[in-house]
């Protein structure tokens, strides 16, 4: 890896003026652009032999079809690192900001706007992981009737974190039955740990059914659906928002790529993993390229920021995008979207 002691004054100048360009436009640069927009005062032949030097480095490549040049990863990460300069978002935006993230009951609601806000600001890919807690407990269910054997589930955990799912039973239900269930779950498990309560429904619908008390099965069954399991547990999933906006960009318009990207974000572990490795840091992290370890995000970047309840990390969000994305736009967006959601968060505590 270069270090900017490898690199003069002149050639970091003119490798900072090249990122930039590119970010610009997406296109190859050539020596002659480099010298109008660099101000340096040199000869085209003088750039190019500069370029060549930071090309053995591995900062910089020359594609097939242009003489110009790109920045690698390694150039981006280089840029990132050593070059840019990441300015605070004004109070304007930092209200406008704001606005979009008041305290909501509703955490998915939350969450969700979260990362399309995320999404807009940058016209990249939003992501926010769902919050991870020690311990959820539960306060209190709801069962609303959609129709004969489809029903609303709505469950109240910690104080005022409102979540819910649609569930579906094989026999009809009346809203008495409905009630019923609900007012027993509630004086049976309220305050207790939603994974305490997992296990007890596992034991208690064997039971159950060996008694042949209908009513229990029923109730049992219907929490059973509701309550989400160790796997689905808010911290083991994420939101994700924008992610058309990637068709944007002319480098990740490879229907392959495309598909390969999508179905990753589908099945969701790889990005996670990336998060879990960002919540584990202080502050924004950045993957560019190959540094993310997983080759279907080669030709991305991803800009993370923890957010924090009680002092505590408890998910992590970001943005994913073409390496040669915005960084210092980005960089401050992401860090204030972060604090702003985990104050959010903190005024529901």
């Amino acid at each position: 890896m270069a270090t900017d002691t490898a690199i003069d004054a002149r050639a970091q100048l003119l490798l900072k003026t090249l990122v930039e360009k590119h970010i610009s436009d997406g296109q190859p640069v050539g020596s002659t652009a480099l010298v109008e927009a660099s101000g340096l005062g040199i000869s085209p032949a003088t750039v190019r032999n500069i370029m060549a030097e930071l090309e053995e480095l591995g900062l910089v490549m020359s594609p097939h079809t242009s003489a110009g040049r790109v920045p690698t990863a390694q150039g981006y990460r280089f840029f990132v690192d050593t070059l840019m300069k990441v300015r605070p978002l004004d109070s304007d935006e930092v209200r406008e900001l704001a606005g979009e993230l008041k305290p909501d009951p509703d955490l998915q609601g939350l969450m969700r706007r979260a990362s399309t806000l995320l999404s807009s600001v940058t016209r990249l890919t939003g992501m926010v992981m769902l919050p991870r807690r020690r311990q959820s407990s539960f306060r209190h269910i709801e069962f609303l009737p959609l129709s004969e054997k489809r029903i609303l589930v709505i469950w109240v955990v910690n104080e005022l974190e409102v979540q819910n799912r649609i569930i579906h039973l094989d026999h009809p239900c009346n809203p008495g039955e409905l009630q019923q269930a609900a007012n027993y779950l509630n004086e049976r498990f309220a305050g207790q740990s939603m994974q305490a309560i997992r296990n007890t429904l596992l034991e208690e619908l064997h039971s159950a059914r060996e008694s042949v008390n209908s009513f229990m099965v029923t109730a049992v069954e219907m929490a059973k659906q509701a309550f989400p399991g160790e796997a689905e547990q808010p911290g083991g999933d994420y939101v994700l928002e924008g992610g058309s906006n990637l068709m944007e960009y002319a480098e990740m318009a490879d229907m392959e790529k495309l598909h390969d990207l999508f179905e990753a974000f589908e099945r969701k572990h790889k990005i996670l993993d990336l998060l879990d490795k960002a919540a584990t840091a202080q502050g924004v992290q950045i993957f560019i390229g190959e540094e993310s370890g997983y080759q279907v995000f080669d030709g991305c970047s991803f800009v993370t920021a923890p957010y924090s309840v009680s002092g505590e990390t408890v998910g992590v969000l970001g943005i994913i995008g073409p390496t040669r994305l915005n960084y210092e736009r980005v960089i401050p967006v992401v860090d204030v979207t972060a604090k702003l959601l985990g104050a959010a968060l903190n005024s529901k505590e």
